[in-house]
């Protein structure tokens, strides 16, 4: 059911405690094996997005040449290591993510980002379709100023795709990557393991180019 306070994040005094230890999660993808906590490996490069239901957006990514690994979570909220319940209160704040550890030799940021945009609908603020929530936003999180100059560049250039094609203003916020929290183990690499799950990205039908 709509609720207006699930269309604003709230303020971090209004926000939910959460609690001081992270969930229990199994640390190791089911797709490959790969160890997805801790600090991303120096030979690796971090993304962290945003773009509606974290099931189907995980997957577009793992499918990628050159990423080594994936995981799902919750982060650019207030709350500390909230549960996937608190996240969908709308009162942590938080957006569900992924987070995609890359190999720069093997990809680019700039191609993962072509991913990111043709793959969901930016201009929608707070929803992804019919999934309605601040936890459904469009967002790029990035620990690397160069990445982050990037990241705005390409947005300017996936506007004016957008704008021709008839679409409002990209919504999308490219923000520094704060706390991130993993999600409950079932979330991890959910269609890999329930192939016939829900998944509800859909894109513009816009070519990035």
């Amino acid at each position: 059911m709509w609720r207006p306070k699930l269309m604003s994040i709230p303020d971090a005094a209004d926000a939910l405690p959460g609690r001081d230890e992270p969930l229990a999660v199994e640390p190791e993808s089911f797709i490959n094996g790969e160890r997805f906590d801790g600090e991303c490996p120096a030979h690796l490069k971090q993304l962290i997005i945003g773009m509606g239901c974290f099931w189907g957006a995980e997957r577009r990514f793992w499918q990628q040449s050159g990423v080594v690994v994936t995981s799902v979570g919750y982060g650019a909220g207030h709350t500390p290591n909230p549960t996937y319940q608190e996240v969908c209160s709308g009162n942590t704040g938080h957006n569900e993510l992924v987070r995609i550890w890359y190999d720069p030799q093997q990809t680019s940021l700039d191609a993962l980002l072509k991913v990111f945009w043709e793959s969901h609908d930016p201009t929608q603020g707070m929803r992804q379709g019919n999934d309605v929530g601040t936890q459904y936003r469009s967002g790029i999180y990035l620990s690397d100023e160069q990445d982050r100059e990037l990241a705005e560049a390409s947005r300017s250039r996936y506007q004016r795709r957008l704008l021709a094609a008839g679409f409002d203003e990209i919504t999308t916020e490219i923000l520094p990557a704060g706390p991130y929290y993993l999600a409950e183990t079932y979330h991890q690499q959910y269609l890999a393991k329930n192939p016939n799950g829900y998944c509800g990205l859909g894109g513009c039908h816009v070519s990035y180019g």
